[in-house]
């Protein structure tokens, strides 16, 4: 039978040594040695040490997949399926302002799209793309689970709700 290659990113054989490409950096290798502590198992430790994973890198790459799988005794597959389950983790590099417009059914009603057409316009980017610039990413998410303000905009973690074109051009600008 022939070698099969599967055609995933997250495909081990796809990097020369996926698990010693990348590494916390001291501070963050502490930082998660004490969440560890915090934990019953290692599996338990698996969303915040991604979110510690993203804080330091920015994006959940196949490296930091099997790194972390490695860090916490679990498969890749794993550590993938956690990661491509959430839209809270990167599974590429996004700008310095990661800008999310919930267009679920009640964001949608209050004008969501235009929003996020406005935003694509002014920043010349299509969806998904980020600026030349890399200081912004435009996505469009299904439900960031904040019905009654109706429509909100998440800019890294934050939540920007009741959100208008004209708000939003005003947050644009305090956006260094």
């Amino acid at each position: 039978m022939a070698d099969l290659h599967p055609d995933s990113a997250y495909s081990r054989d796809r990097h020369a040594d996926p698990g010693s490409a990348i590494a916390f950096s001291p501070a963050n290798r502490v930082r998660f040695e004490a969440l560890l502590e915090r934990y019953p198992t290692k599996m338990a430790a698996l969303l915040p040490t991604l979110h510690l994973a993203q804080e330091e890198w920015g994006w959940i790459s196949p490296e930091a997949v099997y790194y972390i799988g490695d860090l916490l005794d679990l498969a890749p597959a794993t550590v993938f399926g956690v990661v491509s389950f959430y839209n809270m983790y990167n599974q590429k590099p996004v700008g310095k302002y990661y800008l999310q417009v919930c267009t679920n059914l009640s964001c949608m009603l209050m004008n969501a799209y235009d929003i996020y057409d406005d935003l694509c316009e002014r920043l010349e980017v299509t969806p998904g793309q980020t600026t030349s610039d890399g200081k912004f990413t435009v996505t469009e998410v299904e439900c960031l689970g904040s019905c009654g303000t109706a429509p909100v905009v998440q800019v890294n973690n934050d939540y920007h709700e009741d959100m208008t074109v004209v708000k939003m051009k005003d947050l644009l600008a305090t956006m260094k």
